[in-house]
């Protein structure tokens, strides 16, 4: 006899018979534990001492890595003179930078070797290592002899200091960056970020300004004779002061906790017997690198289009810019020194400010509104660069810096989020590098040799907007990172009082999450209003 009802659908119709209370408990708890909330333990509260010391030393390292780097672009003309022969100044500036761009062949094998150690043996004792040669190399190419005392001999020590650099600096950044990135609060990562490109463009702006000062004081002669050494004889103190800084450092939270989850998996593994060789093999350097390659290199694509953005723009202006002003366009070289310098500084002041801001904004918006701008902008930049005078080559010049800070204040809190923790280190190591020594480092030569062959003064300005329309393509698939914890790693927060606010965040995320599918489940009908919102958590 039919009561006018109609009876309740299964799962596929849409609805679900009746259930009794305890049934429906058992429910509530399962798709609870679908979407756990966070345990007090797995909040980490940050080292507010260690965290500076994190900070101030990882940016000692970038600002000793990039004095060298601005000293080099500043005295490219003047290194040609002393270690090649003498025939034609055009060959010597390529051949400066060619001997420049060697050191940058290298680092995707510093990278491949230093970044899965990183990851093995942790962040500290690697960035120690790669201190000590960074120095070791700057500091030796102030004692070479030049061409005219032992002839080729003296551009061959001068490429083996360079790849004695390029070897160690790929170790450098992405540790740095990872060290910095795991040690920092996910609410200020991009704040905190910023000041290891805060010491890059630091150590830039001192080298640089070192050597506009010496040539202001004793004039090119002088700079051919001796003055070209000042520069990378400072270096030595500079290193000496950089890995004492090093060594008082502490390991990285993640690091520890990732070191212990392996300690634990390899007991397990241990009590199986025969599952040892497995675990041995996930987490042996050839293990990682077979991870990394099979696994993520959709993330590896990604950081890759991103740096060569940052580093395209980057080498442009910092290390080709002054020559390009002199040797292209004959501007005067004191001029075209303190445009550059006057640029350095202005993305010293900004850049921690861009860092804040991709903090508050996204790092996404950021990498978007660079990217589209120089592409716009590039030319019209130039072309004031070209236009002479004092003014309107500042405008060119605050224009790129303008684009640079963008991607100098983002990179250091975007690139190591796209990896998880275990295999961090070795990742950025090896797609960063390869990306600087691909196009990052090759800028300058490549631009100087376009320059020189197709008699076009606008070819920076094509290399920019190129660099701009790939990093755009990888912008649009990176997913946003700011303010939420690395792969692998839990929330990183300030205070105790801030982890107690994520913990009740979790349960009450969680309980919302259960309830909106719960409806859903009880009460299809119902439940559209509630979907939208699911989707967005």
């Amino acid at each position: 006899m039919s009561t006018g009802r109609t009876p309740p659908r299964g799962p596929r119709g849409g609805g679900w018979p009746h259930r009794s209370a305890r049934t429906d408990q058992l429910i509530r708890t399962l798709l609870r534990r679908r979407k756990e909330p966070l345990a007090i333990e797995e909040v980490t509260v940050v080292d507010k001492p260690g965290m500076r010391r994190a900070v101030a030393a990882t940016a000692v390292g970038n600002t000793m890595e990039w004095f060298d780097f601005g000293v080099y672009a500043y005295v490219a003309v003047t290194l040609g003179r002393v270690f090649f022969p003498a025939d034609d100044p055009a060959t010597q500036v390529v051949s400066t930078f060619a001997t420049f761009a060697v050191a940058f062949l290298v680092r995707p094998l510093g990278g491949l070797v230093f970044g899965p150690l990183g990851d093995r043996i942790g962040r500290r004792r690697v960035l120690s290592t790669t201190m000590i040669m960074m120095a070791v190399g700057t500091f030796g190419v102030g004692l070479l002899p030049g061409y005219s005392e032992i002839g080729f001999a003296a551009p061959l020590l001068l490429l083996a200091c360079r790849v004695v650099q390029g070897f160690s600096t790929g170790g450098e950044y992405a540790g740095a960056t990872t060290y910095i990135a795991e040690f920092a609060p996910d609410q200020r990562r991009g704040f905190l970020g910023s000041w290891l490109d805060f010491g890059t463009f630091i150590g830039y702006s001192l080298g640089s300004g070192l050597v506009t000062v010496l040539t202001a004081t004793i004039g090119e002669t002088g700079m051919v004779d001796w003055g070209w050494r000042v520069p990378f004889l400072v270096a030595g103190p500079l290193g000496l002061i950089g890995l004492y800084m090093r060594l008082r450092l502490e390991e990285t939270p993640a690091f520890q906790q990732e070191a212990e989850r392996a300690a634990e998996a390899a007991e397990a593994a241990e009590a199986h017997g025969d599952t040892v060789p497995i675990e041995e093999a996930r987490q042996s350097g050839r293990g990682r690198l077979k991870e990394i390659f099979t696994r993520h290199w959709e993330a590896m694509l990604i950081c890759m289009g991103l740096v060569l953005l940052y580093n395209v723009t980057n080498y442009m202006v910092t290390s080709y810019l002054p020559t390009y002003m002199t040797s292209t366009l004959g501007q005067d070289a004191t001029t075209a020194q303190v445009l550059v310098l006057g640029t350095m500084l202005f993305v010293v002041l900004a850049i921690t400010v861009v860092g804040r801001g991709s903090d508050r904004w996204g790092r996404r918006p950021l990498f978007l509104f660079g990217s589209l701008g120089l592409v716009a902008l590039a030319i019209p930049a130039v072309l004031l660069i070209r236009a002479g005078g004092v003014l309107m080559p500042a405008i060119g010049c605050l224009i790129l810096g303008a684009m640079l800070v963008t991607f100098a204040g983002t990179s250091a809190a975007t690139l190591p989020a796209l990896f998880p923790t275990r295999l961090r280190y070795g990742a950025l190591s090896i797609s960063y590098n390869l990306s600087v020594s691909l196009f990052g480092g090759t800028t300058p030569l490549l631009a100087s040799w376009l320059v020189a062959t197709t008699h076009n003064t606008l070819v920076p300005a094509f290399y920019l907007m190129a660099a701009g329309v790939i990093g755009l393509i990888a912008t649009l698939f990176l997913h946003e990172t700011a303010g939420k914890p690395l792969r692998g790693s839990g929330p990183m927060v300030e205070t105790e009082e801030e982890a107690r606010t994520a913990v009740a965040e979790s349960r009450t995320e969680a309980g919302r999450h259960a309830r909106d599918v719960w409806i859903r489940l009880r009460h299809p009908w119902a439940g559209a209003g509630h979907r939208e919102e699911e989707d967005e958590e």
